[in-house]
């Protein structure tokens, strides 16, 4: 009897610190608040618009996440290569800014279901257009070709394109204008962002190979040993899918371009 009430004791004892720490799910509820992470420089995903409003797909999709979950949202504006770092020392409860699923970043982090699938797509300097028709055409020392740096981009060069001569850049953009500006010869990125990309500053100089050469899912990070909080965030994806929700966010962010008078 002494062995079974002491082994009840040692159960509860083990038990407690699972007790005591709250998930985010009731961090949010008390708070009354959804911090949520991102970078706004991932066009359409999230950018930042003439008026210095952060907007796009992943803050519309925010939007409704914490109208859903009866809490005000605040979006908490932070460098890319530092995000995870941020995530898991709570400076904010979720990481929504187009983050590709790895086996690396999961190691630090739990991944809700995917909300979207996108690939590595090119673009390249007109003048290459006929002589450069997949990736594999680029995997040679005489082409420059870029990405930004700590991203799925470059990545993919790396590995899928090694004997390409490979230079990263701080933003998105200033790859984009490189190649326009014929400094590079190809810019490899994800697909969304590739499609506005030679929208805006493509007419003329560039050539997209709109094929995506890579799988890469996207999904929300958030902070291991909390299940509640990714049952939850599954749920929602589950629903929005299926209620017609995800589908006009998609429609107005990747399919439309209306959004981009908001940054000119």
């Amino acid at each position: 009897m002494k062995k079974l009430f002491a082994g009840i004791l040692t159960l509860l004892f083990l038990a407690l610190p699972l007790i005591a720490s709250a998930g985010a799910l009731d961090d949010i509820q008390k708070r009354g608040t959804l911090r949520v992470g991102l970078e706004p420089a991932y066009m359409p995903f999230e950018m930042t618009n003439k008026k210095g409003q952060i907007i796009g797909f992943d803050v519309d999709m925010a939007k409704r996440m914490a109208k859903a979950m009866g809490v005000k949202l605040e979006l908490v504006s932070t460098a890319w290569d530092g995000i995870i770092p941020a995530l898991m020392t709570k400076k904010f409860d979720i990481i929504m800014s187009g983050m590709t699923v790895t086996q690396q970043r999961n190691l630090s982090i739990n991944f809700a279901n995917p909300y979207i699938v996108v690939g590595q797509t090119i673009l390249i300097r007109k003048e290459l257009s006929g002589i450069i028709k997949s990736y594999k055409d680029l995997n040679n020392p005489k082409y420059k070709v870029i990405s930004k740096l700590g991203t799925t981009g470059e990545q993919a060069v790396k590995r899928l394109i090694p004997k390409a001569t490979y230079i990263s850049f701080e933003t998105e953009q200033e790859g984009v204008i490189d190649v326009v500006n014929g400094k590079a010869d190809a810019f490899v990125y994800d697909l969304p962002f590739c499609v506005v990309a030679n929208a805006q500053k493509g007419e003329g100089k560039l050539e997209f190979l709109d094929k995506p050469f890579t799988y890469e899912p996207l999904a929300w990070g958030v902070r291991k040993s909390d299940p509640d909080f990714l049952n939850w965030l599954n749920n929602f994806l589950n629903q929005v899918k299926n209620d017609g929700t995800y589908d006009k966010i998609y429609n107005k962010w990747i399919k439309g371009k209306k959004w981009m008078r908001e940054l000119q």
